[in-house]
């Protein structure tokens, strides 16, 4: 980011001196002011306009001070190009997903509600990324494409909700679209930008039972373009306590239902395409699955760009002595009308 300093500040101060001078000359029965023929500057006669010049000689000499602090613009020594990794994140959206064991403080909340926050805050630790959102249940679809803007994402993530595909959970047609997702990116790519990789996040409270996309073969693909699959098997196994709805979709109660989690296929993804797997029965065990994705698949920058300065004394000099030569002629032309006058 550009900005501007004084290397030798402390010629500022004299700019103190300026309206001493005014005041001083304010008191003189002849008006005066330090520049060449200023004493030219009053006269009898008709009244001429004498406001211009005093005011270029003052402006003139702020500049000169100026320049002796020797102004100047920093510019970071970097290139406007924008490093990071473009990655797609696989939210299972199954009816499963409302399994209320999960906490989020004190309050039991559902699977779904507990795990939007901490996406949107791995979202927002990554801001050099382009970002996209698939959403899966008995089909898979695009919820967000690859993007920058994630205060957008953020506000999309948190309009998740169970119910907005049909019921299911198609692992393999998830993996599929994240991965065409991807390769849209890779061609679409701004060439001002430098994009190091790409991987995907998945994650589910399931096994895999809907789709025309085998898991393993969708991580066969993911495999052969070089982009690792991070799985995240979130909620606990056995009896989980799920809600019970009416034909309104108000609730009715509670009950209980077994819950599986297919740890070896998610494992066989991961490991086939070079990524990890993560087993997370509660909130603080998926916020920790995400930190470990961050800390495999981040950048580091390193130390801030050097800053190259540009010195702007010649810019600042040229105004001020034009400024007071203007002054001096306005002076001179101001003496010629009273003469003229007299």
């Amino acid at each position: 980011m550009m900005s501007s300093a004084f290397h030798d500040p402390l010629w500022l101060t004299l700019l103190v001196l300026l309206p001493l001078i005014a005041v001083l000359r304010l008191r003189r029965s002849v008006p005066a002011l330090v520049v060449p023929a200023a004493d030219e500057w009053h006269a009898d006669g008709p009244t001429v306009s004498t406001w211009w010049p005093v005011a270029c000689a003052y402006v003139g000499l702020a500049l000169l001070i100026a320049a002796l602090a020797r102004p100047q613009v920093l510019v970071p020594e970097e290139d406007n190009k924008k490093r990071g990794y473009d990655f797609m994140i696989a939210i299972d959206l199954s009816t499963s997903m409302y399994a209320e064991d999960f906490k989020r403080g004190t309050a039991t909340t559902n699977r779904l509600q507990a795990l939007k926050p901490v996406i949107a805050a791995f979202i927002n630790e990554r801001p050099n990324d382009r970002i996209g959102i698939v959403v899966f249940g008995g089909r898979a679809y695009t919820f967000a494409p690859l993007t920058f803007d994630h205060d957008w994402l953020r506000k999309q993530t948190a309009r998740l909700s169970i119910g907005l595909i049909e019921d299911g959970t198609a692992i393999g047609d998830a993996i599929g679209v994240a991965l065409n997702r991807l390769r849209e990116g890779w061609k679409d790519k701004d060439p001002t930008q430098v994009r190091e990789g790409s991987f995907i996040v998945l994650l589910t409270d399931g096994s895999s039972n809907k789709g025309s996309l085998d898991p393993r073969q969708a991580a066969t693909l993911a495999a052969q373009d070089g982009v690792p699959i991070y799985t995240i098997g979130a909620g606990a196994e056995g009896k989980i306590p799920m809600p019970i709805f009416d034909a309104a979709g108000h609730r009715t109660g509670t009950q209980f239902q077994e819950s599986e989690v297919d740890t070896l296929l998610l494992k066989d993804v991961s490991a086939a395409t070079q990524g990890l797997f993560f087993r997370a029965t509660d909130t603080n065990a998926v916020r920790d699955a995400f930190a470990q994705i961050d800390g495999a698949e981040k950048i580091e920058f390193g130390a801030p760009p050097p800053m190259i300065s540009h010195e702007l004394f010649p810019l600042f000099a040229l105004l001020g002595v034009g400024l007071l030569g203007v002054a001096s002629y306005g002076a001179h032309f101001r003496a010629g009308r009273a003469q003229a006058w007299a």
